[in-house]
């Protein structure tokens, strides 16, 4: 087990199958993100960039009462307004991950309570959402006079009926975790006591997956989300060419020729 923390309220643990825990640890706050909290995040998502051995990787926050509270309204940043605000977004969106499109590791959101604010959004970056049943989402920058600008409003649109996301977009009403379930938002809304169990059964299939296929798929969603499904199958990925030609692709076809589970090098 490798562990790192961050001062900044944030840790990292890496486990012997390359599964990545990322906790914003800040429960004092909800776990709100502030600037270094932002800035240790976007880090941690750089490290996991850069980490063959990294398989999956769990985003959450500390504790059972919040996911994440959005940004730490008690922070200097939330005073900017204007062409300030907007010029100091990061491209790659809240916490730096609602709108990085480099990270291609598979994301699971564990939401062990409130995702609301930024918080959603961070949660919106993630591939897969498994949600304890008191959690509760919702984009809450309209009662407070802001915009979702970090991927809340692009991603929740793409996401979900429009209506459905129209109507949290406008009023920043949070939704239950059910609900979110409903609307296709969560895959898995679980008791909080099965909430661990849950994320590990989303982790063993995601284990049990060839690296190199999913690193594609990833790529090819995040770049050709607009293009036709012609389009999108000529363009030559690095990733989906790397797969098509990996250790990964021969090994998966000899095992299943073999009858036997497929050992995945990534390569």
């Amino acid at each position: 087990m490798t562990v790192r923390e961050w001062d900044a309220g944030v840790r990292l643990d890496i486990d012997e199958r390359g599964v990545a825990t990322v906790t914003i640890d800040r429960p004092d706050v909800r776990n709100a993100v502030d600037q270094r909290t932002h800035d240790a995040l976007n880090e941690v998502w750089a490290l996991m960039e850069s980490s063959p051995d990294v398989r999956v990787v769990v985003v959450t926050g500390a504790g059972d009462r919040a996911f994440c509270a959005g940004a730490d309204m008690s922070a200097s940043a939330v005073g900017k307004t204007g062409l300030e605000y907007w010029a100091g977004l990061d491209p790659n969106g809240f916490g730096g991950l609602s709108l990085r499109r480099t990270l291609l590791v598979p994301v699971i959101a564990r939401v062990n309570g409130y995702a609301v604010g930024g918080g959603m959004e961070i949660a919106l970056g993630a591939d897969i959402i498994v949600a304890a049943e008191h959690a509760k989402f919702g984009l809450t920058e309209p009662r407070v006079g802001r915009l979702a600008l970090d991927g809340g409003i692009h991603q929740l649109v793409r996401k979900v009926p429009h209506q459905l996301a129209m109507g949290m977009l406008l009023t920043g009403r949070m939704v239950p975790a059910q609900e979110a379930y409903r609307m296709g938002l969560a895959n898995e809304v679980v008791a909080m006591e099965d909430l661990d169990a849950a994320v590990e059964r989303w982790v063993a299939d995601l284990l049990a997956s060839s690296p190199s296929s999913i690193r594609a798929m990833k790529q090819m969603v995040a770049e050709t989300g607009n293009l036709t499904a012609q389009e999108a199958r000529a363009m030559r990925l690095p990733a989906l060419i790397a797969a098509l030609d990996s250790d990964d692709a021969r090994e998966g076809v000899e095992a299943f020729q073999q009858k036997r589970t497929p050992k995945w090098t990534g390569r």
